[in-house]
């Protein structure tokens, strides 16, 4: 495969800070680009395997980044709250540009069509659905960045390429150098605020999306939390060529006029001025529930504003794979079905999974964030049993008490099986156990992955009869 080419970059000075997937491969595309390079992380596993990788590693904080002509800076070291990283103060006392591998990215490919996708939840299906809706038209696409793959891992695509990729806030904090086509913005709820001072920096760190857009790009803007709807409104008072799209899955279809909504599950796009249905997207497996619905329809608006047709569009819908990790289904024992949604790392995301099935045993917990459960409480009647899990247990208790049975698991293998257990004994039609954690892994697992990829054989160990369903494949 054909990889980006910085050697543009060639006899430039760059420290690199953050040495984690993307850090690791920003520094080796510049070093084959010619750039000499100095790296640090403040983990000692990390340098270690750049330093076996060929990377330089240089303490940046003892030495100082005289003469360095730039930082390329990994999205976990944090800018500003609660403190910058030190090596951070130095660059911008010295004046040095502080750029990220996305910013390598649209440099080197400027030529190429930029779609740029963030929110608190659902960045990730919704960035895979652009990727592959792209891909089902004909179109070639890379999708990467937040997801999983480093921009500067992807493929060089040129002229009427389109990059697709998912942006997290701390991403946004530094990218200035891409001019992003296509904007989205899915949703804002509270999340990573040990990241930042209040809600507002996050929410402006999530609106700079919209800072760095050509003339006659698109923002596509769910509106159905109050933050975005906030945002929308802002970028019509701005005003500008810009083309603002508003999405929505809510019940209130009025949400979105003029925009792409789903508000039955059924796909509308009104952008032309008149309603015209183009999916019923209850029939798409892989897209469950109301969120899933949001993210169809930004995907939808995204692709529309990228020249694809409608009809193009929904057939690449129906062929969706899903995500694992986010509302997968695992497998059908005994007529219950085992569901991973343990990408679903804090209450809102959860709060989409439980809005999903109507017989629910709820595994959840684990490392608490900051903020309330209080989104979760309109599906609790949807919950027949609770089972916690890890640090957040006796936060969710106290959360359950007297709305929700719940009983004290412990860990992930004693609350499978005692779901699986107590499903078994009720006999309910459309029983669910779902892992939807509502909390981050770290306290008992190295990422949400691992702990969804355990849970999978935690049920796959089961002793079960599996002829009265399947096991595998997307919920």
């Amino acid at each position: 495969m054909d990889r980006i080419d910085l050697g543009f970059m060639t006899g430039k000075k760059v420290a690199v800070l953050g040495l984690g997937k993307s850090g690791l491969t920003a520094a080796s595309a510049l070093l084959a680009g010619g750039a000499e390079v100095s790296a640090w992380d403040d983990g000692e596993a990390a340098r270690q395997q750049a330093s076996a990788a060929g990377v330089p590693v240089v303490d940046l904080a003892s030495r100082g980044l005289s003469g360095f002509d730039m930082l390329i800076l990994s999205p976990g070291i944090p800018r500003s709250h609660p403190a910058p990283h030190p090596v951070v103060s130095q660059a911008e006392a010295a004046g040095i540009v502080i750029a990220n591998d996305i910013d390598m990215l649209g440099m080197v490919q400027a030529e190429a069509g930029f779609i740029g996708i963030t929110g608190t939840n659902g960045k990730s299906t919704t960035t895979a659905l652009i990727g592959h809706l792209l891909t089902a038209a004909g179109r070639r696409a890379a999708a990467g960045g937040n997801l999983g793959t480093p921009a500067l891992a992807l493929p060089p695509l040129g002229r009427d390429g389109w990059y697709v990729i998912e942006c997290s806030s701390y991403q946004l904090e530094t990218v200035s150098a891409v001019r992003w086509d296509v904007g989205v913005l899915l949703n804002v709820s509270p999340d990573h605020l040990d990241r930042y001072a209040d809600m507002a920096s996050y929410v402006a760190a999530k609106e700079k999306l919209f800072l760095h857009q050509p003339a006659g790009a698109t923002a596509v803007i769910g509106v159905d939390d109050d933050w975005s709807r906030e945002i929308h409104r802002r970028l019509l008072r701005a005003g500008g060529d810009r083309r603002i799209v508003p999405v929505s899955s809510a019940p209130d279809a009025s949400l979105a006029v003029g925009g792409v909504h789903a508000a039955a599950g059924v796909l509308v796009d009104e952008t032309s001025g008149r309603a015209e249905e183009i999916i019923d997207l209850r029939n798409i497996p892989t897209l469950p529930g109301r969120h899933n619905w949001q993210n169809a329809a930004a995907a939808y608006a995204a692709l529309r504003a990228a020249g694809v047709a409608p009809a193009e569009i929904a057939r690449g819908l129906s062929s969706f794979p899903g995500l694992p990790h986010r509302q997968e289904l695992v497998a059908t024992l005994d007529g219950i079905r085992f569901v991973n949604d343990s990408k679903a790392t804090n209450a809102d995301a959860a709060s989409r999974a439980l809005g999903s099935y109507d017989t629910i045993y709820w595994i959840a917990g684990g490392k608490p964030k900051q903020g309330g459960l209080d989104e979760l409480t309109p599906f609790l009647d949807r919950v027949v049993r609770a089972f916690l899990i890890g640090e957040g247990t006796e936060k969710f208790a106290a959360y359950l008490d007297g709305r929700v049975a719940y009983e004290r698991c412990g860990d992930l293998a004693a609350a499978v099986g005692a779901a699986y257990r107590q499903a078994l004994r009720d006999g309910r039609k459309d029983a669910v156990v779902l892992l939807s954690p509502a909390c981050a892994s770290f306290d008992q697992f190295r990422s949400f992955e691992h702990r969804g990829e355990v849970f999978a054989d935690l049920v796959r160990a089961l002793p079960a009869d599996r002829t009265n369903g399947r096991a595998g494949g997307p919920a």
